[in-house]
């Protein structure tokens, strides 16, 4: 059983070759997705735990499917 006070990691993976810019990541979670010029992605790879909501609809969101996330039990050690 997890610790109550460890929460898990979270990786945002895009696809960039698979990415067409619709921005509908940007829409779903605008906190952790901003699309600058045409087709400019910037998202933090590592998020906080809590943002794990909102990055789970910008997953759903994306109609090509580029973005995975990956969430793993913290812990504590850097990979």
């Amino acid at each position: 059983m997890k610790s109550p006070d460890r929460a898990d990691a979270l990786r945002v993976v895009v696809d960039l070759n698979r990415c067409q810019g619709y921005a509908q990541c940007c829409y779903a979670a605008p906190d952790d997705f901003a699309l600058r010029g045409h087709e400019i992605l910037f998202y933090d790879p590592t998020p906080a735990a809590e943002r794990r909501g909102a990055i789970e609809r910008a997953v759903q969101a994306c109609p090509v499917r580029a973005i995975s996330l990956q969430v793993a039990p913290d812990d504590g050690e850097a990979p």
